[in-house]
């Protein structure tokens, strides 16, 4: 383990995180050049879009005067220009499409580097777990990140389209409808463009309906995403933990445990139905007049002769557009749903990454400093002052100071529950709570074994290697290593790929830590438990190889087992503070 010198990420208050916070970086990155050119693009294709549709009404009232007047040689210009238009918008569909998945996908691309890049470092993605900061960090990074940078973009795009339409088919419905005159108190009174008023009036309505009886859905849905991420991690869990399922035949109590959780889903759903039925009445009602409404606005105007047959198409096509350009609010209702409580899920995540840092600090148990973790330039590891609380405040253990030498053996002692593997993670920077101070050698090449070792799922390589790369060792070494650790059964299968915690048995997977020692060669190794599943004639070969292949690093060891006593020179005994007497 060596220092971390990276940046600490600047703490972001609540209110700052907004939903502009998380839209801006992408397009002030590095990528602005590429991210604005195809955001320009795609503008254009938009409004060359909206162009074609105007001259498609256009034809549209052509092609019903046409008929009117029955006049057969305009029929096959007309169907030409038909052809050109849909040619063309078929084309711009096509590729509008394509480079807004383009956009869409680098955009994600960004965000999950970033948002990875915060999570798993400084150990933002363990105080996450270790305090219960957050849940399914996992769905947040994937899930919704991908649905962030998708609806955002469909949502801004679709609404700055349908401003331009909506610009453009005003002046083309003001023009073709004209003024109506009515009469009031015996006053004549003229309104101007009245198809518009008429047109925004009604998606007014619309879209005040739609809000009331919609709005619950954004807590709602908000509420699905999660219960649904529980559930699936629920699952993965049964999934990564047959075996030992298996063993308990606990079948039916994780069948029960599943059924709990999706009775969740399920009374959230009905929730989610009964609004959506309102919202549906509302929507279908609201569509299926905008058909009709618009020809019996205009019908008595088309009877007097005002306007031909062609023309009375035109207003309904320009209303219905409009019209639609009027309830963009009602037609995305269901995105804006679903964008907004992605929005709140990643807000929410992006607080709790930069509030991992200020948590710690204003902990109960750091409220006097914490555990300072120092790097300094000497050959030895020390504590001084070195108590251990728990994260609500409470006193832990008291550790006596030590000086940990290089090629010296700690056997750290205790009853269960004193705080040994505490005092593990304190040493590693990973338990800010309590007090005291720990100075580690800023070059040591530190190593921490823990009971159970992480087994990442690919080729055995990795496995021994990491946490460095599979390249970083040669064959020869990976061979000598397994065989080693008595693990000569698998020197043959380096390059097989798999999920070597499922393919590994306990014993199997604490001697595969081993080599991964024998490999990294540590200067100080921490062995948390770490042979407790091996009989006593195995774990005394592993700690004869670290003495004979590490000579001049200090290991120090956390077990019970009194056969390990005669590997170490140094005892540290932990034991569990008093509690404070009642007053």
């Amino acid at each position: 383990m060596t220092p971390n010198t990276s940046p600490t990420p600047t703490l972001e208050p609540d209110d700052k995180v907004s939903a502009w916070s998380l839209i801006k970086p992408y397009w002030v990155s590095e990528e602005w050049k590429i991210a604005w050119g195809l955001l320009v693009t795609i503008v254009a294709i938009n409004l060359t879009n909206v162009w074609i549709t105007v001259k498609f009404n256009t034809w549209n009232g052509d092609f019903y005067n046409m008929l009117q007047a029955k006049s057969v040689k305009d029929f096959p210009h007309l169907m030409m220009v038909w052809a050109v238009l849909v040619a063309a918008l078929i084309v711009l569909f096509v590729y509008g499409r394509y480079l807004r998945q383009m956009l869409g996908f680098r955009w994600r691309q960004w965000l999950t580097t970033r948002y990875l890049e915060e999570w798993l470092g400084h150990g933002v993605f363990y105080r996450i777990e270790r305090d219960r900061l957050a849940d399914n960090p996992d769905q947040r990074i994937s899930d919704d990140l991908q649905s962030f940078a998708t609806s955002t973009l469909t949502l801004t795009l679709d609404f700055l389209s349908t401003v331009v339409t909506l610009i453009s088919f005003i002046t083309i419905l003001w023009s073709l409808a004209g003024a109506l005159t009515v009469t009031l108190g015996g006053m004549p009174l003229v309104i101007p463009g009245y198809m518009v008023w008429v047109a925004a009036l009604y998606a007014l309505a619309g879209s005040y309906m739609t809000y009331k009886l919609g709005h619950p859905l954004v807590a709602i849905t908000y509420q699905q995403q999660k219960v649904e991420a529980d559930f699936r991690f629920g699952l993965i869990r049964v999934r990564e933990n047959s075996e030992q399922i298996a063993f308990y035949d606990g079948e039916q109590t994780e069948r029960a445990s599943a059924q709990n959780v999706f009775q969740r889903i399920r009374d959230n759903w009905w929730r989610v139905m009964k609004y959506t039925k309102r919202l549906s009445f509302v929507l279908s009602f609201y569509g299926n007049i905008a058909t009709i409404f618009p020809l019996i606005v205009a019908a008595p105007k088309y009877f007097s002769g005002a306007f031909t047959l062609g023309v009375l198409m035109q207003i309904q096509n320009a209303f219905g557009t409009v019209s639609d350009s009027f309830s963009w609010f009602i037609n995305s209702y269901g995105s804006l749903v679903e964008w907004r409580a992605t929005v709140n899920r990643l807000r929410e995540f992006k607080r709790v990454v930069h509030a991992s840092h200020l948590k710690e600090a204003t902990s109960p148990a750091t409220a006097h400093g914490g555990i300072n973790l120092h790097y300094v330039d000497e050959d030895r590891l020390t504590t001084d002052g070195l108590s251990l609380s728990l994260p609500s405040g409470a006193p832990l253990s008291q550790i006596r100071d030590i000086s940990i030498q290089p090629g010296s053996r700690w056997l750290v002692r205790g009853a269960s529950g004193a705080g040994k593997s505490t005092l593990m993670r304190a040493l590693a920077g990973l338990w800010p709570f309590g007090n005291g101070s720990i100075d580690a050698p800023v070059s040591a090449r530190m190593m921490f074994i823990p009971q159970q070792s992480y087994m990442p799922i690919g080729t055995l390589k990795a496995a021994l290697a990491y946490p460095s790369s599979a390249e970083t060792y040669t064959d020869n070494e990976y061979i000598e290593a397994l065989q080693a650790c008595h693990l000569a059964d698998y020197t043959g299968r380096l390059e097989e790929s798999a999920h070597w915690a499922r393919v590994l048995s306990p014993g199997e997977q604490q001697r595969l830590a081993a080599a991964r020692v024998l490999l990294h060669k540590p200067d100080y190794l921490f062995l948390d438990e770490a042979t407790s599943a091996l009989d006593t004639d195995n774990e005394a070969r592993l700690y004869h190889l670290f003495i004979e292949r590490l000579p001049k690093a200090a290991i120090i060891s956390v077990a019970h087992r009194e056969s390990l006593a005669a590997f170490h020179e140094e005892t540290l005994n932990v034991e569990r503070s008093a509690e404070p007497a009642a007053a």
